[in-house]
């Protein structure tokens, strides 16, 4: 069972989020702003970081830059966001973040993106998903 964050400030984001790792198995823990997530990052040992681009005061490059100086994070981070921005993604995978899944997610696209980043079972993580792409 793998600890995933997600980083979102909508509540009913982190909602169905929160639903979708615990069906599959895995731990979620919320943080509603960055500055929220960059502690917990510090605090938890998490696995995985999905996190929200357009966040209001911190926002997704914060928060990457945040938890670049925390040295007991060493997880991963995929960036979740609404529109197919290249530009985004490319200053995200910049900043540390490796992988990206637009939203709306569904518990497929989940999985495969937690599969890329090496969470799940074993037999799962030699399927080639189409729902992800890397950052």
């Amino acid at each position: 069972m793998a600890k995933c964050l997600i980083v979102e400030d909508s509540e009913v984001i982190r909602l169905v989020a929160r639903h979708i790792f615990e069906e599959l198995g895995h731990e979620a823990l919320e943080a509603g702003t960055a500055e929220e997530g960059i502690l917990m990052c510090r605090d938890e040992n998490v696995d995985c970081v999905f996190l929200d681009w357009d966040m209001p005061q911190l926002d997704a490059l914060d928060f990457l830059q945040g938890v670049i100086k925390e040295e007991n994070f060493t997880g991963e981070i995929v960036l979740c966001a609404t529109e197919n921005e290249p530009k985004q993604f490319a200053l995200a995978r910049a900043a540390g973040a490796r992988y990206h899944l637009l939203k709306p997610f569904d518990p497929p696209s989940v999985r495969a993106v937690l599969m890329q980043v090496g969470i799940g079972l074993e037999e799962e993580q030699n399927q080639s998903p189409d729902a992800v792409v890397e950052a």
